[in-house]
């Protein structure tokens, strides 16, 4: 599945969806218009009817525009919470971290396996208790602020793999871009059924006093046209947001398979869809509202309004050889022998098909792994073992605020016999005797980590840091901050793990301002992919020999034909590394899979991915608004 071309087709999407979003309004005015020309605007006023005709169909055109921007902007206003807003307004509650249901369990376990996979934080967690269809969304305006969402059925009718394939599906919307889209598609229906609203309203009015004040006819006239316009508009609204989903669904279900490495899962869970009375049914008010956002449809649409293709179409598309008489089959073996319940299935690592080996307590940074792994060890298993191998002690931190809080500064600070002592009255400073003294003695236990589990456990602790205060959240920020300036000689891993916290905490705090993509070309940006393509090649090779032979296959990959220099990155390369990046955060989708595929041909130059090239392609994927490639996604620890 390339990501970096669904994410130039959703940017396409979005400006379809925008040319036809105008293009209704516009019939809309011209409709109201023309009413209000023949109710009002066709008698003189005042012996004066152009001049007064003219005023009085702009005002109607003003009004009619400035009340359907007014409630668009209205309704994704009120969405600026992100993907947790969208979540609760469908009746979606949280799932606590630390449940000790079962099921929740599970299905806490598989969201976490898969952010781990993908290398973004773990969304926010929510179900639809009282909604028995098989159905699941994600919503949110960035991975920081993203949130999944799935019904009582998922839990209740899948089983552990078909679960991860309906998981895996929605986080390809997540690092698709599509969320934005669909937040922005919600407030734009809105802001067209808003017109029927207030039709109705004005039909009270004028019918109301028709029969007292002169006039009156002429205005319930102009409510009758509003509801009438109001609801056509809604229907060719309904047909763009199936149109626009319809075109996305295939590719997540392809996504899907791309990061649970079968197909078993994803087809499994449409079958069950097909055959089971309750479907992907939602029982929830709005749920045309959400509608595009679903894994199946909200409900029995005509076709016109599908937000998704056939059941049987998908199905086929990943199992070519798939006839319906299986579904028949399928149902009689569900009604003699029913599917063990979620709440039966245990999550131990026999559960995951894979027992995670042991790990190498080591804070080596230079451990290497294999560039190319084997077929059979999917991403997905890999991020499985890697929270499976996660230590309870440290498990548990990441699950409420203020224990987060101690792990994440456990894991920013230095093993520097010099720099512990001012880090820790920093620290200090900032929130405390008592909070330093238990980040330190929690530090015990985060050195014993593998590098390769410091990332998995940042992004298990993501949630909980979201849910601090505002002032403790913000001087967690300041705090990080002058930790990582705090001297040169920091190591690589600390500066990365610091760098990915603020950037993710600061989107989630702020989550319509995350950046959306840009229309830069590589050749624009050449300076800054020498910087950090310098950068990557420096830390992931023992001599400058190494170093500069990475290097140029990157700049050969980026830039063919180019004669380029190679230059040592300056000592204090953290501030212009990250200027780098924001300058190539804006950057369209197509230059930046370029820009990832010189990086992979840095850190494969010498055969071997060392940790320090996998936390430098992590952050800066993370700081591009990127998937993590494969073979960092795979790293063996």
């Amino acid at each position: 599945m390339d990501f970096f071309a669904q994410q130039a087709r959703v940017r396409g999407s979005s400006r379809r969806l925008v040319v036809l979003f105008v293009l209704a309004v516009v019939a809309i005015v011209a409709v109201i218009d023309a009413v209000v020309w023949i109710s009002l605007g066709h008698r003189p006023v005042n012996g004066e009817p152009v001049r007064s005709n003219v005023t009085l169909l702009l005002t109607s055109t003003i009004v009619v525009i400035g009340g359907i921007a007014f409630s668009s902007l209205f309704r994704i206003m009120s969405l600026s919470g992100g993907g947790k807003t969208v979540a609760e307004s469908v009746g979606g509650v949280p799932v606590p971290p630390d449940t000790r249901d079962p099921q929740l369990r599970q299905l806490r376990n598989v969201i976490e396996e898969v952010a781990i996979a993908a290398g973004v934080p773990v969304p926010d967690i929510y179900l639809m208790e009282n909604e028995p269809g098989i159905n699941a969304f994600a919503a949110g305006y960035s991975t920081s602020d993203a949130a999944i969402c799935v019904t009582r059925g998922c839990l209740d009718q899948l089983s552990r793999d078909e679960l991860q394939g309906v998981i895996a599906h929605e986080f390809s919307h997540v690092l698709n871009g599509d969320m934005r889209l669909n937040i922005r598609l919600m407030g734009l229906l809105f802001g067209i059924l808003v017109l029927a609203i207030v039709g109705r309203q004005v039909i009270w009015f004028g019918g109301g006093r028709s029969n007292r004040r002169d006039g009156g006819g002429q205005v319930w006239m102009i409510g009758l046209a509003l509801v009438a316009v109001g609801y056509i508009g809604y229907f060719f609204g309904r047909l763009i947001q199936a149109a626009v989903a319809r075109s996305r669904e295939s590719l997540a279900d392809a996504s899907a398979v791309q990061f649970t490495r079968q197909t078993e899962g994803i087809a499994g869970a449409l079958k069950k869809i097909a055959i089971l009375s309750e479907g992907s049914e939602l029982q929830v008010a709005n749920k045309q509202e959400v509608a595009h956002m679903l894994f199946g449809e909200a409900g029995a649409f005509n076709a016109l309004f599908a937000t998704h293709p056939p059941l049987l179409k998908r199905i086929r598309a990943l199992e070519p050889g798939f006839q319906e008489a299986e579904l028949e089959r399928l149902a009689t073996s569900l009604r003699n022998a029913p599917a063990a319940r979620g709440a039966a299935q245990t999550d131990d690592p026999s559960t995951l098909g894979f027992a995670p080996p042991p790990l190498p307590v080591s804070n080596a940074s230079t451990s290497a792994v294999a560039a190319q792994p084997s077929p059979s060890a999917g991403s997905f298993q890999h991020a499985g073992v890697l929270r499976q191998s996660l230590p309870d002690t440290l498990t548990l931190a990441a699950q409420q605020p203020e224990s987060a809080l101690l792990l994440v500064l456990a894991l920013a600070a230095s093993t520097h016999n010099t720099l512990q002592m001012p880090q820790q009255r920093l620290i200090a400073d900032a929130f405390g005797d008592d909070v330093q003294h238990a980040a330190t003695v929690l530090a015990t236990d985060v050195n014993t980590l593998s590098p390769a589990l410091r990332m998995p456990l940042v992004s298990l602790a993501f949630p909980a840091l979201k849910q601090l205060p505002d002032g403790r959240r913000q001087t967690l920020l300041v705090t990080l901050e002058a930790l990582v300036r705090m001297d040169d000689r920091i190591d690589l891993d600390d500066y990365c793990l610091i760098r990915l916290l603020r950037m993710q905490l600061i989107e989630a705090t702020q989550p319509r301002r995350a950046p959306v993509d840009g229309q830069k070309k590589l050749p624009a940006c050449r300076d800054s992919v020498r910087l950090v393509c310098a950068v990557v090649a420096t830390y992931g090779a023992t001599e400058e020999t190494s170093s500069r032979r990475a290097w140029l296959l990157a700049m050969q990959q980026a830039f063919p034909g180019e004669a380029l220099d190679w230059q040592m990155p300056p000592a204090a390369w953290q501030a212009p590394f990250e200027r780098a990046l924001a300058d190539l955060d804006g950057l369209m989708p197509t230059a930046k899979e370029m820009l990832i595929q010189s990086l992979v041909s840095a850190i494969q130059a010498d055969g071997v991915v060392t940790s320090e090239e996998a936390e430098l392609v992590r952050v800066i994927c993370a700081s591009l608004h990127c998937p993590l490639p494969p073979q960092v996604e795979l790293q063996h620890v």
